[in-house]
């Protein structure tokens, strides 16, 4: 098997069904030494198979799968790799210090207990029985095992579930840190914020296919709206109806674009106005979605005087998300969904 010196694991063309349903459809994926990689998706869209097919627990029914350069079925490759699943089936009875003793014991040279307690926060937890532990304190048990054999590149699946605030910045930290010491790190995550804190590589999945790929910067280009938020005395509805113009709201009602234009101005008006946050020269807080900024702040700089507290930001990850996986959940039924 041929594979890239700058590739730790690839998906070349990698199609996998299940029965009737298509799970992925010719995929190509990479990850490179020390990179920290985000696989997104909406349910359904074929990230749970993709990572198994890199695993080695199912095999593509066209195209190929390598885990540092061998297949994923063989031992050489899998004592390369750290393992962190959305579902663990663990002993409850089992003690931490017992759980992590076990795990170093399957490699030749694991992580330190103290390392993987330091980088997990498992401190003063040692001694409890992994049944004993809350649902963030089990997924840090996970992390700290997958940490055991010092890998060389980490899966985490949804690795932060169940995780309070400050558990899930501490658990950032951590995968910083691996990432740091060249540890290459593919993540999924419903969490998009953590994507943004965390990856400097991501890829987009929906309905088996990979619609977008590259850094955090190349995603969000894929979608060129820019969000405009001031106070202004101007009637939300008529901006709605402006042709450059995606939507605007006040507070929280939100306004459809050009479907606004044929509303009766009084009723328009109330509808915009009625409860929204007034501003200090008495008018509304307003957030504007664009295509483009510039034609949009220079009208309301024209038509209100008085405008004041203009920001003006680019698309942020969510929205290039939604904008690239929008009809995937309509698009996939339910058995896909549950299938990939």
């Amino acid at each position: 098997m041929d594979a890239s010196p700058h590739e730790l694991a690839s998906l070349r063309g990698v199609r996998k069904q299940y029965g009737k349903v298509l799970a992925l459809d010719g995929i190509d994926l990479a990850i490179a030494p020390g990179q920290m990689l985000a696989l997104l998706g909406a349910n359904g869209a074929g990230k749970t198979t993709a990572i198994a097919l890199l695993l080695g627990l199912v095999r593509p029914d066209a195209g190929q799968a390598l885990l540092f350069g061998l297949s994923p079925q063989q031992l050489a490759a899998r004592r390369n790799i750290g393992v962190m699943l959305q579902s663990a089936g663990i002993a409850d009875n089992s003690k931490v210090r017992e759980l992590l003793a076990l795990t170093r014991s399957y490699y030749p040279q694991p992580r330190s207990v103290d390392e993987c307690v330091a980088l997990a926060g498992l401190d003063g937890l040692l001694g409890r029985q992994y049944g004993t532990l809350s649902g963030g304190q089990q997924r840090r048990v996970q992390f700290a095992l997958a940490l055991c054999g010092n890998p060389r590149l980490l899966f985490l699946d949804e690795p932060t579930t169940g995780m309070d605030i400050e558990a899930r910045q501490a658990l950032w930290r951590a995968i910083g840190q691996l990432s740091a010491q060249g540890c290459a790190v593919l993540l999924t995550t419903h969490y998009l914020e953590e994507a943004e804190a965390l990856a400097d590589r991501v890829v987009v999945l929906a309905r088996g296919r990979v619609v977008a790929a590259g850094s955090m910067d190349e995603v969000r280009r894929h979608v060129a709206q820019r969000r405009i938020r001031c106070v202004s005395s101007l009637d939300v509805a008529c901006i709605a109806a402006w042709p450059e113009v995606r939507s605007a709201r006040a507070l929280g009602t939100a306004v459809a674009g050009a479907a606004m234009a044929a509303m009766p101005s009084a009723a328009a008006g109330d509808r915009g106005r009625g409860s929204a946050d007034a501003g200090p020269d008495g008018g509304d807080r307003i957030e504007i979605v664009a295509d483009a900024a510039e034609p949009v702040v220079r009208r309301l700089l024209a038509e209100d005087p008085t405008l004041s507290d203009l920001e003006v930001q680019r698309a942020g990850l969510a929205e290039a998300f939604i904008e690239l996986t929008r009809d995937d959940a309509d698009v996939a039924p339910a058995t896909q969904r549950e299938a990939a």
